[in-house]
């Protein structure tokens, strides 16, 4: 059955967010003119900044950069938010539709703690399923999810695909009929930032159907712009615009715009798909790799540009790396994961020290055993 239009997602908005209009910044109206006068801006750029270019703030939403990543992501413009990053969406959704004290999100841990770090900092409560881990890694009970967000009426459910640190591709049909039973009761948030290394279609693709659904993007991973701070949100135009409202007034630095339309200009983005396909041949061969070492307990597949790993003596392991001058992931202080290191994936040579590395230290410990 599909969702009718009737379902409309800014029910679920904060009541007293229904009519909350935002800041209007000296950039939210279209103006043209020779002489700008409108924002109390510096009358000479600094002398640092050596072609003026930031002496005047930014377009909150600069059009060519939404219609850049619209069709990076098959989507309208109108249907994409971009931000600083896919942390400002995690926060802009929490502060939009969870009220503080009286709300709730759902999550799956082990999850990016993003999640629930924006929820408490909004007083909203966060209910937990969390993950099964099986024999083919770990992978989300939905319709628990589903029971927990309809028992403790949770507004946002946040479902991390490929998951963050688990590498799970969770399917898109769950994910379609996860939004279809929360109709008219909760939006569901599916975090793509790993996605492009990934064999599996975007969420996006349900947008059509489901307008209670919002898709997380970023530039951060696959496109190697993590310290430009570019991310979106992109969901049911009307939900895109309330978020809008709820924006600090001028997201975007012109410099990370700049570079960002720079990268996803087509020869920047042929390099991007060719190192993403690099990428995932690599993961291949470090699981493989891993798996075969005495004191590697398991290793997770992995839809994203890590690995998880669980250790015999993961402090070993750290303390290997760490001396050798990698530098990875503990993730021993998340629920469940007590004997667990996330290795991102580097390049090839990169990959060879951490195979070397531990292989070397872990031969010589179980041989010391």
């Amino acid at each position: 059955m599909s969702q009718t239009r009737d379902d409309n997602p800014l029910d679920l908005l904060r009541d007293d967010l229904r009519d909350f209009a935002g800041y209007k910044s000296a950039r939210s109206d279209t103006r043209s003119g020779r002489v700008w006068l409108n924002a109390n801006e510096a009358a000479w750029p600094s002398v640092a900044d050596c072609d003026g270019a930031v002496r005047r703030y930014p377009d909150p939403q600069p059009a060519a950069l939404r219609a850049a990543l619209a069709r990076l992501y098959g989507c309208k413009p109108e249907q994409l938010l971009a931000g600083r990053g896919s942390d400002e969406g995690i926060d802009l959704l929490v502060r939009a539709f969870c009220r503080p004290g009286g709300d709730a999100i759902a999550i799956a841990p082990p999850t990016f703690g993003m999640y629930a770090v924006s929820a408490r900092l909004h007083g909203v409560r966060v209910v937990e399923t969390p993950l099964r881990d099986g024999a083919d890694g770990f992978s989300c009970d939905f319709d628990a999810l589903a029971e927990a967000a309809e028992r403790e009426g949770a507004k946002l459910v946040f479902v991390c695909s490929p998951g963050n640190p688990s590498g799970t591709l969770q399917p898109l049909a769950a994910i379609d009929a996860l939004a279809r039973r929360l109709s008219g009761r909760a939006l569901v948030v599916v975090d793509e930032a790993y996605i492009e290394f990934a064999d599996g279609e975007s969420a996006t693709t349900l947008l059509a159907r489901r307008r209670n659904l919002a898709v997380l993007r970023t530039l951060s991973k696959a496109h190697a712009l993590a310290a430009a701070r570019i991310g979106s949100v992109i969901a049911d135009a009307d939900v895109v615009a309330a978020l809008q409202r709820c924006q600090a007034p001028y997201p975007l630095p012109t410099p990370c715009v700049n570079l960002a339309l720079r990268a996803l200009g087509e020869v920047p983005g042929n390099t991007t798909k060719a190192r993403v396909a690099t990428a995932m041949s690599e993961r291949e061969r470090l699981f493989q790799a891993l798996r075969a070492l005495p004191g590697v307990r398991r290793v997770y597949p992995s839809q994203a540009n890590f690995l998880l790993a669980r250790f015999d003596d993961a402090q070993a392991a750290l303390d290997a790396l760490l001396d050798a001058g990698v530098v990875v992931r503990d993730f021993r202080h998340a629920p469940g994961l007590g004997d667990a290191l996330r290795i991102s994936l580097g390049t090839p040579e990169q990959n060879s020290a951490v195979i070397e590395v531990l292989g070397r230290a872990l031969r010589r410990d179980g041989v010391a055993a």
